[in-house]
């Protein structure tokens, strides 16, 4: 692990749209031992602009998250830049080329990590926030029989309408950017990436949040202050990756497979894991009504709102000792077993 995590080599995989992506390559990290019985996994997909060194946060804030006593495996998402993605995928699918990969073609391939690498048999618990959150209910409705518990936090299990028109601001604000040239830019459209973070930060949180400037418990002593810092971070991404991942978001939703053929509530019906969705209830991106929705469908489900200003960034991780942190230990005590 000299780069800080592992590579599982996929081989060539066949996308749900029926591309062969050549070479895949899943990046991920492991935390702790398998047991002797292979079931004492925690599975932590990664986030929109995370990675597993994201994830860690809540390993630090999270002390049911104990590596002491679970095999935690944290898998990078296709795109962020670790895993197969637009900045390091060759010749014919590289940069704009990169073909869509839904959350599915994700599961799928993490589901052969777990299984062929890893020696896995069952799987304690998934979970995640927002994209990662998505993914968790992605495993619960792919496969129902290797899951005993998922914790969805500020996500959902489909992409709603008003979602994928936010993404929409999103893409548009980079590639408004010239330099941008349709995805073969000699050099980073920064004009456009700073754009896209701008729009970003207007939906991360709450309008509560901006009007009694909560800001400032971040440091920031002014909202354009907070704005310069998001626009520090998205300066660091890849733009292909940042349009690959957005692309998987847009594409979310549990029921668009072979096996549920657009039947949103039977996928729902489908997931059999424990469950407890934790939707923030000032979240603009993933809101809590569709998250009450999804519980009416689930055959074994808490639904459970976390109170908040912060918005979707309730849930962020790094904020050791926040009030969500706490929050979310008892829902993964609650989960696994005593």
């Amino acid at each position: 692990m000299a780069l800080g995590y592992d590579i599982f080599e996929l081989g060539n995989v066949t996308l749900q749209s029926g591309v062969t992506l050549p070479n895949a390559k899943l990046a991920y990290r492991t935390y702790g031992s398998l047991n002797a019985r292979g079931d004492n996994a925690i599975v932590m997909p990664t986030f929109y602009t995370g990675t597993h060194v994201r994830n860690e946060g809540y390993l630090q804030a999270v002390p049911s998250l104990d590596p002491s006593r679970y095999f935690i495996v944290s898998i990078n998402m296709f795109g962020n830049g670790l895993s197969s993605s637009p900045s390091n995928t060759p010749p014919p699918f590289d940069g704009p080329r990169f073909p869509a990969v839904t959350l599915h073609d994700n599961v799928a391939c993490q589901y052969r990590l777990l299984t062929e690498a890893l020696a896995v048999e069952r799987i304690a618990l998934v979970l995640g926030w927002s994209m990662a959150g998505c993914q968790s209910y992605q495993w619960g409705a792919q496969y129902p029989d290797k899951v005993d518990a998922i914790l969805p936090f500020c996500a959902s299990a489909r992409t709603s309408p008003h979602n994928q028109v936010f993404l929409e601001g999103l893409k548009a604000a980079l590639l408004a950017d010239s330099t941008f040239a349709g995805g073969d830019y000699a050099a980073p459209p920064e004009a456009g990436l700073k754009a896209f973070a701008r729009v970003y930060a207007g939906w991360a949180y709450s309008q509560t949040f901006y009007r009694e400037q909560l800001h400032c418990e971040l440091g920031f002593e002014t909202w354009e202050a907070l704005l310069r810092d998001w626009e520090g971070d998205h300066l660091k991404w890849d733009a292909n990756d940042l349009l690959a991942k957005l692309k998987t978001w847009q594409l979310g939703d549990i029921s668009a497979n072979a096996r549920h053929d657009g039947d949103f509530e039977q996928a729902l019906g489908a997931i059999r894991a424990r469950a407890i969705l934790v939707p923030c209830t000032t979240d603009l991106y993933f809101p809590l009504e569709d998250n009450a929705f999804e519980a009416k469908h689930m055959p074994n489900v808490t639904f459970r709102p976390y109170a908040s200003a912060w918005g979707h960034c309730a849930a962020s991780p790094g904020r050791k000792g926040t009030a969500f942190m706490r929050f979310l230990d008892g829902c993964v005590r609650e989960l696994l077993p005593s």
